[in-house]
Order: C-alpha cells, then sequence, then structure tokens
C-alpha cells in the first residue's frame, strides 16, 4: 500500500495534463488513522463523479463492540454515521473549482427510514464509508491543486468528525443504536403477540407536505382506542402503549381528510425502522407486509390469477396468465397473487387506489349481470379464505362500500386523525341488514412454479396456449436436439445480461440496456437507492440465472442468501459504489415480476 505522501507526489506529477492522467492515481493509500482507495476515476470532468472509499479499523474508530454485535444496531449505526459525513461534506461541496463536476464531494442523502446502505458498511475489522469526488480541472485540463484540497484538507476533517467516536456526540449515537434494539424488540413482541402492526400514542403520523416526509409540525399525536391498546416493556425506551393491531382483517373507515390515508401510508412504511425524531420510531408493521394497488398498463408474466378471474370470454388460460398490458383488475389480481409467492403475510390496500371492480360488486350490479356472465370474483370474496387458509392478512381503506363491514375483523374510523373503534356497533347495525355475498367457492392458493425470462422453466415449460404447443412440438424432436438448443439459448442469455448497463430514473424506474422497469407503483421503495439496489440485484439474477430450472421463488431466495452473505461485491462489476440500499425479498419479487424481458 503506497502512502499519502506517495499519492501527493503522483498529483504533482500529473499537474496540468490531460485529464485521463488521472486514472493513474487509481490504487489504495495510508493516510495516518484511515486508509483511502480510490476505486474509479471518472473519464472527464462532465462524467459521473469519481468513486473513492475510506476504512478506519475498528480500533482506531473506537465503537464498542455492543454498537454493531446485532444486525439492528449495526444498521442502525451504518445509518447515522454516512448521516454524518453527509453533514460534513455539504460543508466542502463545491469549495474546489473547476470545469463541469470539478469540487463535488457527496454521499448519500437518507431519508427517515433506516436502510443497509453501500455508502458505510461496518464489518468485522472497520468501517468503510463510500462516497464520489468530482476531480477538479481547468476545461479537460488536470487542476490538481484543487484535488489536493480536497484530499488533504477536506477529506480528512470530515473523516475526522464523522467517523470518529471521539468526534461524535457518544449520547446522539448510543440514542440511534438503542432506538434500533428497541424496534427490533417491538417487532419480535408482534410476532409473538399475533400483531401485524403497532402504533404508538403520541406518535405523528402527518408529513409535512406532499413532497417532504419530515413530520408535520403540530401534528396531531396519535391515541389509540382503548380496545385495542396494548402496553408493552422494551429494553431501553421502557414501557411503551399504543395501537395494537392483530392478525385478520382490520377495515379503516372516514370521512375524507380525516386520516385514512394518513395511517395507511403509515403502516406502508413501517416495515422499515425510523429515525429519531420522525414521529414514526413505533409505528411497526409486519416485514413481510406488502401495499398493492391497480397497475393499469403493467405486463404480467405466467401468473396464476384464476382465484380472482375465469372463464374469460376469448376462452384464455388464467392459471397462467400474460399480458403486456394488464387492465387495473388484472393487475391488482396479479399482485395479490404475486405478494402471495412473495411470502407476505399482511397486505395492504387502498380504496382509492384499487381497481372498483376487483374489489367488490354490489347486489344490484349482480343482478343486472349475472354471476356466469361475470369472470370476476372481487377480492371481498376471497379475504376471509386469504387469512383463514392461508393465514394472510388485510388492513383495508374503504369509504364506498359497506359490504367490508360484513368481513371485518376490526373496524377503527378516522375521526379528525383519531382512530376510534365501531367495530360493534357496525356489526349491530349489519344485523339488521341482508348480508351480502362476501365468500366464493373454489379457493386454492396458486402454485409457486414461475421461473425468470430466460429460464427453462419459463422457456420450455411454458404458460400459454402457444408456449405449450411449442412444447409439444419440442417434444417431438430428438432429445440432442432439444438439449443443443437449450444450451444455445442458456450462452444467448449469459451473454445478453452479462454486460447490462443500468441506469435509474428516481423512484420511477430503471433501465437495464434498453429494457425499462416501471416501479412507480411499488409504493414501499421510498428511497432512489432502493431503486438502484434493485437494478443490480435484477441484472445479477438475470445474469446468474439464464437457463436454470430453478423456480422465481427459489431464485430470489438464492439471490437474497448472497445479498445477505456477501453484501454487495457479487453484484457490482469492478468496485461497490455508493449509492445503493438492500431492498426487502418483497420489492425484489415485485421488480422481477414487472421485468418483461
Amino acid at each position: 500500500m503506497k502512502s499519502s505522501n506517495d499519492l501527493r507526489t503522483m498529483l504533482r506529477a500529473i499537474d496540468h495534463k490531460g485529464y485521463p492522467a488521472y486514472k493513474s492515481l487509481a490504487g489504495s493509500y495510508q493516510f495516518g488513522n484511515f486508509v483511502l482507495v480510490i476505486d474509479h476515476v471518472q473519464g472527464d470532468p462532465f462524467a459521473s463523479p469519481s468513486s473513492l472509499h475510506v476504512e478506519v479499523d475498528h480500533k482506531n474508530a473506537g465503537f464498542p463492540a455492543s454498537f454493531y454485535e446485532k444486525d439492528c444496531s449495526r444498521i442502525a449505526l451504518q445509518d447515522y454515521l454516512t448521516r454524518q459525513l453527509a453533514a460534513q461534506f455539504e460543508d466542502y461541496n463545491f469549495k474546489a473549482k473547476g470545469s463541469g463536476k470539478s469540487g463535488l464531494l457527496s454521499i448519500t442523502r437518507c431519508g427517515q427510514e433506516v436502510l443497509e446502505r453501500s455508502a458505510c458498511q461496518i464489518t468485522e475489522n472497520k468501517v468503510i464509508a463510500r462516497f464520489h469526488v468530482g476531480f477538479p480541472a481547468f476545461g479537460r485540463t488536470i487542476n490538481a491543486g484543487e484535488l489536493e484540497k480536497i484530499l488533504f484538507d477536506f477529506l480528512p476533517r470530515s473523516v475526522e468528525n464523522s467517523l470518529f467516536l471521539r468526534r461524535l456526540d457518544r449520547k446522539k449515537v448510543e440514542a440511534a443504536v438503542q432506538l434500533s434494539e428497541d424496534q427490533d424488540e417491538l417487532r419480535e413482541i408482534m410476532k409473538k403477540e399475533k400483531l401485524v402492526a403497532f402504533v404508538a400514542n403520541g406518535a405523528i403520523l402527518p408529513r409535512k407536505s406532499g413532497i417532504s416526509d419530515l413530520p408535520l409540525k403540530d401534528g396531531v399525536p396519535f391515541v389509540s382506542p382503548a380496545s385495542l391498546e396494548r402496553t408493552y416493556k422494551l429494553p431501553y425506551r421502557g414501557e411503551i402503549t399504543g395501537m395494537a393491531i392483530p392478525e385478520g382483517i382490520t377495515l379503516i373507515v372516514g370521512g375524507g381528510y380525516h386520516g385514512k390515508s394518513t395511517l395507511l401510508e403509515a403502516l406502508q412504511t413501517g416495515v422499515y425502522n425510523h429515525i429519531v425524531g420522525d414521529g414514526r420510531e413505533f409505528v411497526l408493521t409486519a416485514d413481510t407486509a406488502v401495499k398493492l394497488r391497480a397497475e393499469d398498463g403493467r405486463s404480467i408474466r405466467n401468473v396464476d390469477i384464476s382465484m380472482f378471474i375465469n372463464d374469460l370470454p376469448n376462452g384464455k388460460d388464467t392459471t397462467a396468465f400474460s399480458t403486456p398490458d394488464a387492465s387495473g383488475s388484472t393487475s391488482q389480481a396479479a399482485g395479490v397473487v404475486e405478494a402471495i409467492e412473495a411470502g407476505a403475510e399482511l397486505l395492504l390496500i387502498d380504496e382509492d387506489t384499487s381497481a372498483t371492480n376487483f374489489m367488490v360488486r354490489d347486489d344490484l350490479m349482480q343482478q343486472v349481470i349475472s354471476r356466469e356472465k361475470e369472470p370476476i370474483t372481487p377480492f371481498l370474496e376471497r379475504a376471509r379464505d386469504l387469512y383463514e387458509k392461508a393465514g394472510i392478512s388485510t388492513i383495508l381503506v374503504a369509504g364506498s362500500s359497506g359490504a367490508f363491514f360484513y368481513i371485518a375483523d376490526r373496524i377503527i374510523q378516522m375521526d379528525c386523525y383519531r382512530p376510534v373503534d365501531i367495530t360493534k356497533q357496525v356489526k349491530e347495525v349489519c344485523a339488521e341488514h341482508k348480508t351480502p355475498r362476501i365468500q366464493a367457492p373454489d379457493f386454492a392458493i396458486p402454485q409457486r412454479q414461475r421461473a425468470l425470462p430466460g429460464g427453462r422453466q419459463d422457456s420450455h415449460k411454458g404458460a400459454g396456449q402457444n408456449q405449450r404447443g411449442d412444447y409439444r412440438r419440442d417434444n417431438r424432436r430428438g432429445e440432442e436436439q432439444q438439449r443443443g438448443e437449450r444450451q444455445k439459448d442458456d450462452r444467448r442469455n449469459e451473454s445478453r445480461y452479462e454486460h447490462m448497463k443500468i441506469k435509474t430514473f428516481g423512484r420511477d424506474s430503471f433501465s437495464l440496456d434498453k429494457e425499462t422497469v416501471d416501479v412507480r407503483y411499488i409504493e414501499q421503495l421510498t428511497d432512489t437507492e432502493l431503486v438502484n439496489g434493485l437494478a443490480h440485484v435484477v441484472r445479477y439474477g438475470l445474469e446468474q440465472t439464464a437457463g436454470s430450472t430453478k423456480s422465481l421463488e427459489q431464485t430470489i431466495d438464492q439471490i437474497y442468501r448472497t445479498l445477505d452473505t456477501r453484501g454487495w461485491e457479487p453484484f457490482c462489476s469492478s468496485y461497490v459504489p455508493c449509492g445503493l440500499a438492500k431492498p426487502r425479498k418483497q420489492e425484489i419479487f415485485a421488480a422481477f415480476n414487472r421485468f418483461r424481458g
């Protein structure tokens, strides 16, 4: 390993040379109590900035092992250090001058959620922080003096003030770590108590605005109805009281602008932990929960939607349904089945963003259009079986149909942002009315036998009539010819996916070469870095499983184990960049399901 003095000498030697000479700086350098690694140098001052990282061994960093020995506390500490380094970089960003991105000094901008990010990684031996630097230039000529300021002045100060415990407020560090351990303990309690959600008294659910996830100043504090109120004891906070929502079917109702959707939005992000001061620190949801909605125009590939849609007029098979352009009802039906395949134990649904004909059909409509002429079995008639026979709970925001009252285990009315348990009153009213049809026959969980695009199951076991026909024709060929064709397909798929270029477009989509994956309606993707992470995961999955006989479920399990045990290294080419966040398994399923292939 070279020394910082070597770097200074090299830097001065290339001053005023052409910009490509910067690439000679790539490598590792010892800077006193940390190591600086230049992973990748940008091609010119107007290109994406250079990627660097620093490494600080635990002895120098000074954080007790208890701060990172648990996964939850390690992730919380990584998040805290990332925020500290980001704050330091704000003071020095673009203080070095030049053309293009010269002087840029940046790391992840963290939101309100605590996510596992590539920006900071705590291993057994050290703390690693990854970031970007815009190497300065005059036009396309190296400006070594300005880069020297960044690497020998701005950067060491920032690292010293953010990655060493002695320079940090220990109480704030402990608060972040202890909050994560309390949140983790509460999640364990929820599993033991068979709860799908918990909302602490005093939580602030409303956000500052539609474009800001910060808590609303003077927002109404949450107070649980007495019937749902529970108190639990946590390691650091002590006793915590709030609304405990058990498994089953929970209905959230109320007038417009009274907080129904606000509560649901808090629950859908409750799959993640939140930082101190967010207001939703103890708004926790089952970590496999999936928010569903209608998605007109999305692609569906080989999904068994027969539980909801059957007997189509054109005779199309719905046990392995595919379309490049789904309707709202078809997309939502596929969404439910895909969520089951992804291991969801809780479905979160807002009637406002759902397809009405998928959710419910009232008595009058059933009289006018007979059941024999309607291929859709509404969600209303499957919800109870989903819970009682498959163990999948539902939290549903409803406002237009009283039919949902008949399937609900509990009904919460939001009144001026305050929840009221009205289950008893509503059930009494329901007893005075005719019960609508709320359960359909022939419930069965779909078989999980799908494969990734390009996999052998996908290519040769087929799903639609045309694919089955192709497979029958294949069977008439000799085994050697089939095997040869499959090997060609595998090589073609491998070469196709191996060098795919990734682009991301905020939280809306990402592309692999020319293939765009639309993820804007996966509402639990709260951060652009989750989308970046998904893009790398999908590319890796396509590379590794081309020609595989594994099911989609087996493939994603394997991918997730790799991500858990080996981190981001296998998913990146030559180095791990700053800017990736680890998605949940449910979002990985969702991304693959939207890859048109």
